[in-house]
């Protein structure tokens, strides 16, 4: 076994590391407090040839691995949650399905936009009734005259409102007394599609969720991803990939917040030493650092089993899972050991704790996550 990054990975995490170092977060607090979308920082991320990271060179990809994809994740959200959930969701559910289901005229038309950068990555799966039960899906596409008919509404869509096409879920029929989902691609300024963005949320502030409204949208029928009927299969392959993207954010943010609290005991003096000199601190952080070391292994453990075509759905249930508990457990820590000064957004530490709770829920609740692992060890 190999831990060692190989030489492009490791030149994949020094360029993200200096990139969020010196453009992500100086601003990441003003951009919370604003709601402001960082589209700047997504534009130089295009330059840098960052947005198609993992998808092949001949689609305006990097062609990279998941793993350099996962550090790429870690790095932006170490600097900002937002920006990390922005890339995560760019690549893992807007690219991802086009790339794996997608025709070589749709790959053209609608995957080479995103690895340039020049349209945002999204993807339309969540409903009010539809949830953790993506089978409850209620918007509806009809087949008539060589074109589908859109109906429906979506919601807690990230990155719709800079997005110039997305795939998202319909119902499209039934077989066997069961809805036949499929997936489509829509363009976000067709007649009849809106995308209104004005949740009111606990973090991730800067971040872009959205939802999205389908009155009578008409599409042409080429524009169905994949085979007819495959939507479900389909997005349950997307979600397990995005599962990465989504531990290596919950590492990313509990990093930061361990990388504060660290500096702020050695700094914060008490009872005439500094707090890391003090055990109960010094175990705090201990367990810290070690929750961290395993949450990075589990989520590149996932993402080096994707990459060698093996099966790694528990994997990444795990990783994922695993990741997001310890990250909001770390921020906690984080917030007790800064005391007071933790509760003050000056300090940063509250934002990562409030930034932190989506990794539990978003890409499957933790509760959803079990369910998997259970099925998949064979319960």
């Amino acid at each position: 076994m190999n831990y060692a990054l190989t030489d492009e990975q490791a030149m994949i995490q020094k360029m993200m590391k200096e990139f969020a170092d010196e453009e992500v977060a100086p601003g990441a607090e003003q951009r919370d407090k604003e709601k402001r979308f960082p589209l700047e920082i997504f534009k130089k991320l295009a330059k840098l040839g960052i947005m198609g990271l993992p998808f092949p060179e001949e689609y305006g990809g990097g062609g990279a691995d998941t793993i350099s994809f996962a550090i790429a994740v870690e790095e932006l959200s170490r600097a900002c949650g937002s920006a990390g959930i922005t890339y995560s969701a760019h690549v893992s559910l807007g690219g991802a399905p086009l790339y794996m289901f997608g025709t070589e005229e749709q790959k053209q038309k609608y995957l080479v936009p995103i690895c340039t950068g020049e349209s945002m990555g999204a993807f339309g799966l969540t409903e009010p009734n539809a949830g953790s039960d993506a089978g409850g899906t209620q918007t509806t596409a009809i087949n008539q005259d060589g074109q589908w008919t859109i109906n429906g509404s979506k919601c807690y869509i990230t990155n719709a409102s800079y997005a110039k096409h997305l795939a998202l879920t319909a119902v499209t029929g039934k077989s066997n007394g069961k809805k036949e989902i499929s997936a489509i691609i829509v363009p976000t300024d067709a007649e009849g599609f809106k995308v209104i963005d004005n949740y009111e949320k606990m973090g991730l502030h800067s971040s872009n969720t959205t939802e999205l409204i389908l009155d009578g949208v008409n599409v042409p029928e080429e524009n169905l991803l994949g085979k007819r009927g495959d939507g479900f299969k389909q997005f349950l392959i997307t979600l397990d990939g995005g599962r990465i993207g989504i531990g290596a954010m919950a590492v990313g943010i509990a990093q930061a917040a361990y990388d504060k609290a660290l500096a702020y005991s050695k700094e914060r003096k008490q009872f005439g030493s500094s707090l890391s000199k003090f055990q109960a601190i010094q175990f705090k952080l201990a367990d810290m650092a070690m929750k961290i070391e395993l949450a990075r292994n589990m989520v590149y453990k996932a993402g080096w089993l994707k990459d060698q075509g093996k099966r790694f759905s528990k994997e990444a249930a795990m990783a994922k899972l695993y990741a997001s508990e310890i990250c909001m457990q770390i921020c906690s820590e984080s917030v007790q050991i800064h005391g007071g000064y933790g509760y003050m957004r000056d300090y940063h530490v509250e934002r990562y704790f409030r930034d932190a709770k989506l990794t539990e829920i978003g890409e499957g609740t933790s509760e959803i996550q079990r369910m998997v692992i259970a099925r998949e060890i064979g319960c």
